[in-house]
C-alpha cells in the first residue's frame, strides 16, 4: 500500500479522468461515500463540470435529500447513533429514484427535505443514457444499495472527532461502527484520506 498525497484540483482531475474513461457509453453509477466533514458533498460536486468536459453528463445527487421522515428518524430519540447508522437514509427511494429508475434518462435530484420535513416537490432531471450520477453521503457502501465505483473518504477517529461540530458529536460512534462492521476502506474503487481536505492522499494499493 503507497500512501500518494495529491492537491485537491489534481484529485478532481484524476478522478474525472478515470470516470469518464469507465464504462463509456453506459450510465456510470458513482457513491462518493464519507462523513460530511471530509468533504464528500464538495467532491461530488466538483467532479461535475470536469466531467461535462470530458463528455460525460453529470449529476450530483446529495444523499441528505433522500433521508426518512423525522417521525421515523427521531424514533428512539435525536442524538440516538445507532438509528443514525441504521435508518436515516431512505435506500428504497434512492434504488427507486436515482440508482435503478423506471426510466433510465429521468433522475429526481431529491425526494425529501429533512429540514421542512416534507417532500421537495423537485422536478425530475434528464441524463442521457452515458450519463453519470455522483451520489454523495455517508454509510452509502455495504448495504443495499448498487453503485458500479465507489470512492470513499476516510479519516482517522481523531480527525473525525477535530473536524465534526460540537452539536453532531454523538454521530462519531456511528462512523466507527461503520467502519467496524463494514470496512469500507478495504473494497473501494478508489480510497482517498481526509483527515484535512486541504491536503488529501491517494491510497493506493500495488
Amino acid at each position: 500500500m503507497m500512501i500518494r498525497p495529491i492537491s485537491p484540483p489534481k484529485l478532481v482531475e484524476e478522478l474525472a479522468d478515470r470516470l469518464a474513461a469507465d464504462q463509456a457509453g453506459a450510465r456510470l453509477r458513482v457513491a462518493v461515500d464519507g462523513a460530511a466533514s471530509a468533504g464528500v458533498e464538495e467532491l461530488a460536486a466538483a467532479l461535475v463540470d470536469p466531467l461535462r468536459a470530458r463528455g460525460r453528463a453529470a449529476l450530483h445527487v446529495p444523499a441528505g435529500g433522500f433521508l426518512r421522515p423525522a417521525s421515523l428518524r427521531y424514533e428512539f430519540g435525536r442524538h440516538n447513533a445507532d438509528s443514525f447508522y441504521e435508518g436515516w437514509l431512505d435506500e428504497a427511494g434512492l434504488l427507486r429514484e436515482v440508482l435503478h429508475p423506471a426510466e433510465p434518462g429521468r433522475v429526481l435530484p431529491s425526494l425529501w427535505d429533512p429540514v421542512a420535513d416534507r417532500a421537495t416537490r423537485a422536478p425530475y432531471q434528464e441524463l442521457p443514457v452515458d450519463g453519470i450520477v455522483l451520489v454523495s453521503g455517508q454509510f452509502l457502501l455495504g448495504g443495499t444499495l448498487t453503485f458500479d465505483v465507489a470512492v470513499h473518504l476516510t479519516q482517522s477517529a481523531a480527525a473525525l472527532a477535530r473536524r465534526t461540530p460540537e452539536s453532531e458529536l454523538w454521530t462519531v460512534p456511528a462512523f466507527a461502527r461503520y467502519d467496524d462492521e463494514v470496512a469500507p476502506a478495504t473494497f473501494a474503487d478508489v480510497v482517498v484520506r481526509m483527515d484535512d481536505p486541504r491536503h488529501p492522499a491517494l491510497v493506493e494499493y500495488a
